[in-house]
């Protein structure tokens, strides 16, 4: 902590500019050290400066800004210099060289942030936050990521955290000091009253938590039928692209096709496989028994059935993989009279639809998003736990207060008692990492990119 980084923090390749990070006590100083133009140590805080970065033998290596900003009001704390030079490999390379040879450290993954959580600028859900916005696919993902980073999930712990707190000062000063008439007793049902309130307010956030995989990764769908059904044709229709090649010969489609779209912000990641059928080709049998491999993972089946036709032994053994799964059965071709015997699909939810004339394909999307409620979903608050460490912590707490309340009950006195009220206290806090240990922090910055 007490020596100076330095990272490149966007990403390398061909572009206008390129930005290397500097921070730590010396990073004004050494960058002076490279610098042609003013002298950085003299400029004011949170200026930018035109230049040139030089080498060890005093020639222009490349014209660049020079950003200065000091601390304590930057990311880390730090004194922090960013160096903006013309994008591209080559001309990034030289100036990082540079800022090496006057002695400035490569930063670990994710150091940056490491320093501003130890340095008390960004709390555990802030950082992690910082990787969500990186990685976030959809306006949900990163609306819900700004609001974990602006500390709403902080603040809601913090809450907790205080309310624990205040019972464990007001049950230590009964147990210290019973003689006191003044002082309130804490009884047994206040202890539980404060309990189930923090219980509620914590399982609240737990269930609606449990959208946060759809919010932040989308919906798995498996297209899913026995060959010439027209999978492809749905999957081209839904993502109004020709992503998977269609022909009327039986097995075009041999190996796992991959697209995304969206409905309402949540992102849907469709499969389509190889058509399910009994085949001695090897080829093709391995697609099928891919294609199979797939139904248990998925978040949600499209069986594809042929509505020109009745339903054939394939499409029975479909029907028995996907009974009790989510599932929705896509009756194909209804431009044509209809064959198929609905009497047949066991009362399963089906829609018809046909690729010809794009008929029931607004009603699918419609359907798949009754299904997952996609509408609450977006019209909800997003704070939520963002991924499993800190539902993890938030369960683990949720557990102890459980074990709070048996021990009441069973008239356990309350100087044991507030041993298990102080377990939450600290499990709350390794959420936010107001309690911590170094291992931990390691590993989780180790998760960032170079540079952050």
């Amino acid at each position: 902590m007490n020596d100076t980084i330095v990272a490149i923090s966007t990403a390398l390749g061909v572009g206008a500019i390129s930005i290397i990070r500097v921070s730590g006590n010396e990073a004004v100083e050494k960058v002076n050290q490279i610098f042609r133009g003013k002298n950085l140590n003299s400029v004011l805080s949170h200026t930018i400066h035109y230049g040139h970065i030089i080498d060890d033998q005093g020639n222009d290596v490349d014209e660049v800004l020079v950003s200065v900003m000091k601390a304590p009001k930057t990311f880390t704390c730090e004194d922090v210099v960013e160096i903006n030079c013309h994008g591209g490999i080559a001309a990034t390379q030289k100036v990082l060289e540079c800022v090496f040879n006057v002695g400035v450290r490569l930063a670990e993954p994710g150091e940056f942030s490491k320093r501003a959580f130890l340095n008390g600028r960004i709390d555990l859900t802030q950082a992690e936050a910082i990787i969500d916005i990186i990685n976030g696919k959809n306006e949900l993902a990163l609306k819900g990521a700004m609001q974990q980073l602006n500390g709403e999930l902080f603040a809601f712990i913090r809450t907790l955290r205080d309310k624990i707190s205040n019972l464990l000062v007001a049950i230590q000063v009964n147990i210290d000091y019973p003689e006191y008439e003044d002082i309130e007793v804490v009884t047994k049902n206040q202890v539980l009253e404060s309990v189930n309130e923090i219980k509620n307010k914590l399982i609240e956030l737990i269930q609606q938590s449990k959208n946060v995989k759809m919010i932040k990764d989308g919906i798995d769908v498996l297209i899913i039928g026995r060959p010439n059904v027209g999978k492809s044709s749905i999957l081209n229709k839904l993502l109004q692209e020709e992503k998977a090649i269609v022909t009327d010969i039986a097995g075009t489609t041999r190996d796992v096709v991959e697209g995304k779209m969206q409905i309402d912000g949540i992102q849907l990641n469709i499969l389509d496989t190889a058509g399910i059928r009994k085949t001695e080709d090897i080829v093709e049998n391995i697609g099928v028994n891919k294609a199979k491999s797939l139904i248990s993972p998925a978040d949600l089946i499209l069986c594809v059935l042929d509505g020109t036709k009745n339903l054939e032994e394939d499409d029975k053994d479909i029907l028995n993989l996907t009974k009790g799964k989510n599932s929705i059965i896509v009756i194909n071709k209804t431009d044509l009279p209809l064959q198929l015997d609905l009497s047949l699909l066991d009362n399963r939810k089906y829609i018809f639809v046909n690729t010809i004339e794009n008929n029931g394909l607004d009603l699918l999307k419609q359907e798949i998003k009754m299904m997952f409620n996609v509408d609450k979903i977006i019209g909800k608050d997003y704070n939520y736990f963002s991924n499993a460490r800190q539902l993890s912590l938030a369960k683990s707490a949720f557990d102890a207060l459980n074990d709070v309340e048996t021990a009441l009950s069973n008239d356990i006195p309350l100087d044991i008692v507030e041993l298990e009220i102080k377990k939450v206290w600290d499990t709350l806090g390794e959420i936010t990492g107001d309690v911590y240990t170094d291992e931990l922090i390691d590993k989780l910055f180790s998760q960032f990119c170079l540079g952050k």
